[in-house]
């Protein structure tokens, strides 16, 4: 035995030299595959969807969409594309301005903000913002998502672009960048004005940006009931599916006498994310009530299954002439699957990793990916990536790594 422990070390360098390639070539060149006889999920488009544009559901509104948030996908339409008064629902992207400007580090939530003269006679839906008082953000963002406060987002466009003018400049040019061909903003509150139009499609585009890029958003229109100024001013939320919908989100209603009735409306129940947007209502009760039938048809007809969470570990692959000779692979999105209800067993994963992966790695480095098939159409691809840096070998780790081994086996000899 006492030969052992001078053998085995010029062994282990042998085998450092030639790599871990020769101990793991049976496994390096592999295709992994789980054929799945479970639900799967996906955040891709479903390619079969029927948006069963002859409005089965009978709808009274002059408009109206239902897509499914992850993906976009539209389930159900109604006159999309039609240029209609948005009212309020304006403020969607005034809020995504908003957020962005958070994201950005120009505001923080904790960011006074001043209100004008110009602001404080909006006149509309408000809370009576005065010209010698300054609310936070938070506060602001809170009276503009619960009850529409048109002096609240007026300030914050002046404060964010300098003037309501240059804000409503960059409104269009976000509305652009998301293909809302339909649009043209003449304000950024809502309140009728000629040319201020916009169709349901762009409406659900930009409800989907704020709510995908900034999910955060929720906590302000999930709000039922609050207060500010310390309890002197009450807000009940204009959006009364927030209170009586399971799963309601928020978003965003709008009303005027020539607009009519307008309402954005996002729910989640069970991983499924929805948007359903009502345009022309003819009164109030029917906007809430039609919204909700969107809603319901799209949670009784479809389903989204998570397989996977960002981060999580799908398994681990041998590494060539690393330090380690494993690394954990994870998912680098969440994995999911959107499909009608009834297709969940039909869905394929196949996890695809790189050949002959070698050092160095860095954390965050695609690996490969998994895949998801339906009736042998792909419907979502999640990128697999490192989940931690993995040195390449050199003569200094190596000498270390002989090291350690062979004080353990003499300990283990001895």
């Amino acid at each position: 035995m006492r030969y052992l422990r001078f053998i085995l070390p010029f062994f282990c360098i042998f085998s450092l030299l030639i790599g871990n390639s020769y101990l793991f070539a049976a496994t390096g060149d592999a295709v992994y595959v789980w054929s799945n006889n479970s639900s799967s999920l996906n955040n891709t488009i479903l390619t079969n969807a029927d948006p069963l544009k002859e409005n089965p559901l009978n709808l009274e509104s002059g408009s109206a969409i239902l897509i499914e948030q992850s993906t976009g996908q539209i389930l159900y339409e109604h006159n999309i594309h039609e240029q209609l008064r948005p009212a309020s629902v304006t403020k969607v992207m005034s809020i995504l301005l908003i957020m962005e400007a958070l994201d950005n580090g120009v505001i923080t939530l904790d960011t006074q903000i001043p209100c004008s003269e110009n602001a404080s006679n909006m006149g509309g839906s408000q809370i009576w913002l005065d010209t010698t008082e300054t609310l936070t953000v938070d506060e602001m963002l809170k009276a503009i998502c619960v009850v529409s406060a048109n002096d609240c987002v007026v300030a914050m466009a002046e404060y964010l672009a300098g003037s309501e003018e240059n804000f409503v400049t960059q409104m269009n040019e976000k509305a652009k960048a998301l293909g809302m061909n339909d649009t043209v903003f003449k304000n950024c509150h809502g309140i009728d004005e000629d040319g201020h139009v916009t169709s349901s499609y762009d409406i659900a585009l930009m409800s989907r940006e704020l709510l995908e890029k900034h999910p955060q958003i929720t906590k302000y229109t999930t709000i039922y009931m609050d207060s500010l100024r310390d309890g002197k001013s009450e807000l009940v939320n204009t959006n009364k599916l927030v209170r009586n919908y399971k799963g309601a989100t928020g978003l965003k209603t709008g009303s005027t006498s020539l607009a009519l009735y307008n309402l954005s409306a996002s729910a989640t129940r069970d991983d499924l994310s929805l948007i359903a947007v009502i345009m022309k209502a003819p009164t109030t009760k029917i906007r809430f009530s039609e919204a909700q039938k969107l809603l319901d048809y799209g949670f009784n007809n479809y389903s989204c299954k998570v397989f996977g969470n960002a981060g999580e570990i799908v398994q681990s692959v041998p590494v060539n002439k690393g330090v380690k000779q494993c690394v954990d692979v994870s998912f680098e999105s969440s994995a999911k699957v959107f499909m009608k209800k009834g297709q969940e067993a039909n869905v394929v994963q196949n996890i695809n990793l790189e050949n002959n992966i070698s050092a160095p790695i860095s954390k965050g480095q695609k690996l490969g990916d998994v895949s998801y098939e339906l009736d042998g159409q792909t419907i979502a691809t999640v990128n697999l990536v490192a989940d931690s840096d993995i040195e390449k070998i050199n003569l200094f780790s190596m000498t270390t790594n002989l090291y350690n081994l062979w004080f353990n086996l003499t300990r283990t000899v001895n």
